[in-house]
């Protein structure tokens, strides 16, 4: 039972974190994770990205719209498959991304514990 409580601090804390964020930054924690994928030029498909972030494929549908329609990502077509797409960061991601700062965001004491192991 102490593990399942702990966990439910884990989460709380999270939540309170990602509130924070997206106050800060105008974009999602979730939103911030898919610049953090792309940050190197990296060129990944929507699967990939939602195995990086965990996320079932509708959420992933989500977030990569919501970043897309900020001008944070863009997607492409693979050259010799149409039907694939990838996406990249823009310069306005790589801008977004470079002015995110977790240390200017109160962190949550059982966020900050579980960081540090």
């Amino acid at each position: 039972m102490d593990k399942l409580c702990a966990i439910r601090d884990l989460r709380q804390a999270v939540t309170r974190f990602e509130a924070d964020f997206e106050r800060r930054y105008g974009i999602s924690l979730n939103e911030g994770m898919v610049l953090c994928s792309l940050k190197e030029g990296a060129r990944l498909s929507s699967g990939e990205l939602g195995e990086l972030l965990g996320l079932t494929p509708s959420n992933t549908s989500k977030v990569i719209a919501a970043a897309e329609r900020k001008g944070l990502i863009a997607r492409t077509l693979d050259h010799t498959d149409k039907r694939r797409m990838y996406f990249t960061i823009t310069g306005k991601g790589r801008s977004t991304f470079d002015g995110i700062s977790c240390n200017e965001i109160h962190m949550p004491e059982a966020l900050e514990r579980a960081l540090e192991r």
